[in-house]
């Protein structure tokens, strides 16, 4: 059963995610599915539809705070999505979880096993981004970062005195998947771009909370925090990070395994069955019960 849940996060923030409850409950690991920057809990609707973890595993998908139906006129920062993450196990009565994390959300979920241990059992890392690999125009922003705290805080005082957007446009990313899968040839190149262009993604979240996305987006990584096994999983394409630099850089998580796919960034849209088969291999090779 696929169901949407509202609760109270520690410090009284409405928080959104939707629960996949199987229909065979073996008391294995729950999995937690954080979706990336400018997102939400739609992310993850292909692997849901399709996985075979759907049969006796417990399905987590938040919507991160200040995304989605998380709304949070705050910058929150991965301290803050680490705890919400941990409330919204506590919430599920869960002690232990997988948590799998595409983009931001990969950062999250290492946030996450370094500052709670003992609820991450393991790690499926999808196209993080460590601050000393990204390319492109994210090695421009890296530059100017003190220019984008400046910023945070100009648009803070603004919401403060009542200056923000009353209406956000919704985003779903399985309406959006579906055009790039129908897509032509001639037709990708324009879809994808959706997928990455701050005017979209704007649109769609709090201002503030944007620009906070990219700020955390360019914050290290507590590589050597984390103790728990790992996947990660990259694209080969070099327009967001470099993989190779990538891996050098998380060769000292424990347990750890790299698998590179021939794909620009996007893996949940471009490659969704590949990803899903990959998840659900590992999960079930490395973490079968509790």
């Amino acid at each position: 059963m696929n169901e949407k849940i509202f609760f109270q996060g520690e410090d009284g923030v409405e928080l959104a995610y939707r629960r996949w409850t199987p229909t065979q409950n073996k008391q294995n690991l729950p999995i937690v599915l954080l979706h990336g920057a400018a997102s939400n809990s739609t992310r993850w609707w292909h692997f849901v539809k399709y996985s075979r973890l759907t049969a006796d595993r417990l399905l987590l998908r938040p919507d991160l705070r200040g995304h989605g139906e998380s709304l949070w006129r705050g910058p929150a920062r991965i301290g803050d999505w680490s705890q919400d993450i941990a409330s919204i196990l506590c919430h599920e009565q869960q002690t232990r979880a997988i948590v799998v994390g595409h983009c931001l959300g990969a950062n999250i979920a290492l946030g996450f096993a370094s500052r709670f241990p003992g609820m991450c059992a393991g790690l499926v890392l999808v196209e993080p981004m460590a601050r000393e690999a990204v390319t492109g125009v994210l090695v421009w922003l890296r530059r100017f970062l003190p220019l984008l705290h400046l910023a945070l805080g100009l648009i803070k005082l603004l919401n403060r005195l009542g200056f923000y957007r009353r209406q956000l446009k919704t985003l779903d990313l399985q309406a959006l998947d579906c055009r790039l899968h129908e897509a032509n040839n001639a037709q990708l190149k324009e879809i994808l771009a959706d997928y990455g262009s701050p005017w979209h993604d704007i649109k769609t979240m709090p201002t503030i909370q944007y620009i906070s996305n990219l700020i955390e987006l360019l914050q290290p990584l507590p590589v050597a925090a984390v103790h728990c096994p790992c996947l990660v999983i990259q694209s080969r394409g070099g327009s967001v990070t470099d993989a190779q630099c990538t891996q050098l850089l998380l060769t000292a998580l424990p347990q750890v395994k790299f698998i590179t796919i021939d794909s620009d960034h996007w893996l949940p849209a471009t490659h969704p069955d590949q990803l899903r088969e990959l998840i659900d291999s590992w999960v079930l090779k490395n973490h079968a019960f509790h």
